[in-house]
């Protein structure tokens, strides 16, 4: 982390108007504000993230069982959506391009949309796609996956989405060992409309740690949740880190 410190503007020379006087005793006082002539922000912090890596970390202060919404008003179904300004035909155009391929026949009066995970795949260069089922509980018995360490791989979600629009969807993941929380991510997915053909999603690319500290056992829990904080989908599930990636079965 780094820390830029700047110094309230001062001057030894004398005959300062009061109004000048007033200004520099203004930024005296309040150096993270930023001067106008400069246009420079000075007092003020930045950080700059670090390589992920597996960590203890602290508590996330703003947790997803917290997350503030914003209140939208009243929630219509998609095809009410549709009948809407059914006869301005700019309108209806511009729907029908954010809609995409949706068949308007097979759109029910739910309001709620229905997002369904089918199969998570780890995607690595070093080796064939590994795809993974995702049983209907969120709870893969035993063993999920090993990954090797210091590998590079990212995830790919496939995922259907049906009845509404669904907004603001997300993917949360955070990783155990030994019961510490070591690892925490959250990555933003995008806001799809129904379709009866599968998205596909990948999460940008990670390494997996490496060396003796690393290698061992993990649980980690999976959230897929929009923008209300719904929960489509929670994984709960463990994974190793070895030397070298599992057999495939």
């Amino acid at each position: 982390m780094s820390l830029a410190i700047g110094a309230a503007p001062s001057s030894s020379n004398m005959g300062f108007d009061d109004n000048k006087e007033a200004e520099a005793e203004k930024k005296a006082t309040h150096p993270q504000e930023s001067d106008e002539e400069g246009g420079e922000r000075v007092g003020t912090g930045s950080r700059q993230m670090s390589e992920s890596s597996f960590h203890a970390t602290e508590d996330d202060d703003n947790d997803d069982e917290t997350h503030n919404t914003i209140q939208l008003g009243s929630q219509c179904s998609l095809k009410e959506q549709l009948e809407k300004d059914k006869d301005d035909e700019s309108l209806r155009k511009w729907k029908e391009q954010l809609l995409g391929s949706v068949d308007i026949n097979n759109i029910g009066e739910t309001l709620d949309p229905e997002v369904k995970f089918l199969s998570v795949s780890i995607v690595s260069p070093e080796r064939p796609d590994i795809v993974l089922s995702i049983p209907e509980d969120g709870k893969p018995e035993g063993l999920w996956f090993t990954l090797k360490e210091g590998s590079k791989y990212c995830l790919r979600f496939s995922f259907q989405v049906g009845n509404n629009i669904v907004s603001g969807l997300r993917y949360t993941n955070t990783v155990y060992k030994t019961g510490v929380k070591v690892f925490s991510t959250k990555e933003m997915i995008g806001t799809f409309s129904p379709q009866l053909e599968p998205y596909k999603h990948e999460i940008p690319e990670e390494k997996a740690p490496s060396g003796f500290l690393a290698r061992g056992s993990y649980t980690a829990k999976s959230k897929f949740l929009d923008d209300d904080n719904k929960c489509y989908l929670e994984i709960n599930y463990t994974f190793d880190i070895r030397k070298d990636w599992a057999d495939p079965n």
